[in-house]
């Protein structure tokens, strides 16, 4: 019975909360552990800390105006295969490089489920309009008054 609870409790933490709405099983991200680049001494050819977190936006729970935001808001990040990919190796560990790498799909996922507002054409009042013309009409004699004048014959 014991282990039956501690499964559950670490699919409950495993599963990553955007908001009251939307919940992602762990099922759906997929994390794959690679040797970071750069800086680091022995450690860099033994451990493998960097993550690349790869999120399937077609198969998942999301609903499909989420999905559609998400894809413009990925761009670069998005796969042929209509796969979110997520490359996180700021960290010198695997846990740290792992926790950014959510937290970044997360916020990537949370702008995405926010609907953007919606632009309603409005026309300019009428005062703007001669307040614009009369702006206008006093550049005009400004430069006007630059031109050479004529030579009186």
């Amino acid at each position: 019975m014991r282990c039956d609870l501690t499964t559950a409790d670490e699919t409950l933490r495993s599963m990553l909360h955007i908001n009251d709405a939307i919940v992602i099983r762990p099922g759906e991200i997929e994390e794959r552990y690679v040797r970071a680049s750069g800086p680091g001494g022995q450690n860099v050819n033994k451990v493998s800390t960097a993550v690349e977190l790869r999120f399937d936006v077609g198969a998942s729970s999301l609903p499909d105006e989420i999905k559609t935001r998400l894809r413009t808001l990925a761009g670069k990040r998005m796969t042929t295969d209509d796969v979110l990919v997520i490359d996180s190796r700021e960290h010198r560990t695997q846990g740290m490089n792992r926790a950014a790498a959510r937290a970044r799909l997360t916020a990537l996922i949370q702008r995405a489920a926010t609907r953007p507002r919606v632009r309603r054409a409005t026309r300019p009042k009428k005062a703007a309009k001669e307040k614009r013309l009369a702006a206008k009409k006093l550049r005009a004699v400004v430069k006007h008054g630059r031109q050479r004048t004529a030579p009186d014959d």
